[in-house]
This record gives C-alpha cells, sequence and structure tokens, in this order.
C-alpha cells in the first residue's frame, strides 16, 4: 500500500488576518473553515491548505477534547507549491504583479518546466510550477 495523494498541506503564519486576505482575496481560494486566532483553511482542488497560528496548535489539546488534534507547528519560512499549466503560470505573473507582489524568483528548470515564486504575507515560498519538473 501507498498513499493516494496529499489531502492537505499546512503552513504556519505569523498574521491570520493577512494570511486569510491573501489567500481568499489575491490567490482566489475559497475559504472553507476559520477559528478565530488559531487557524483558517482554504479548499484547493482536490486538496486544503491549512493555515494555522504555530503558538495556538503548540497546545495539546483539553482533556476530553472533540477534536483530540495531537499539538503540532513549526516555525520559520515553509514551502507550498501550486500546479499550474504554462499559460496558468504567465497569467499568475501578470496577476501577482498587478496586485504588487514581487516575483522572487523565474524560470524554467534543467528537466523541463517553469516555476515561479513569491512570498505570501508570513514569508512562506509560494511557488506556481508546471507539474511536468517533477515528470508528471
Amino acid at each position: 500500500m501507498k498513499p493516494a495523494a496529499v489531502l492537505e498541506t499546512a503552513l504556519y503564519v505569523t498574521d491570520l488576518a493577512a494570511a486569510e486576505t491573501f489567500y481568499g482575496d489575491v490567490l482566489g481560494l475559497e475559504r472553507i473553515a476559520k477559528v478565530e486566532g488559531r487557524h483558517v483553511f482554504f479548499r484547493c482542488g482536490q486538496g486544503v491548505v491549512l493555515l494555522f497560528n504555530a503558538r495556538a496548535t503548540i497546545e495539546p489539546p483539553a482533556p476530553g477534547a472533540r477534536l483530540p488534534v495531537p499539538p503540532h507547528g513549526t516555525t520559520g519560512q515553509g514551502h507550498l507549491c501550486f500546479s499550474a499549466s504554462a499559460d496558468e503560470i504567465e497569467a499568475w505573473k501578470n496577476r501577482l504583479e498587478a496586485a504588487g507582489i514581487a516575483i522572487e524568483a523565474d524560470f524554467e528548470w534543467p528537466n523541463g518546466g517553469r516555476s515561479i515564486y513569491i512570498r505570501d504575507p508570513s514569508g512562506n515560498s509560494l511557488e506556481f510550477a508546471e507539474p511536468r519538473i517533477w515528470g508528471l
């Protein structure tokens, strides 16, 4: 047996309100859940992007909690890559630049495929890449 796909990906942010605006308004993701001061979750294709306040998720759940999710979290900059076609990458580049978001890197991989990189408001590295960079 092996896992079939990644269902959810988590990033840890320093400002949930700024993250919610960025991922919802700039990236256009649909918000599906929110707990003030703790997390905001967005649908992305067949998966979910989880944005957590790291300080809130390192606390263990209260005894008898309805959802006994173990503590988790990290600090520092994380990374997430969104799948995009070559045409979509160009459209994303134009949209992001129009929104005042700097493109940190834009290049073709040696084995084929293009990536662009930006930063979210918490400094996480976000990439838009053609799936063929991984032979997909």
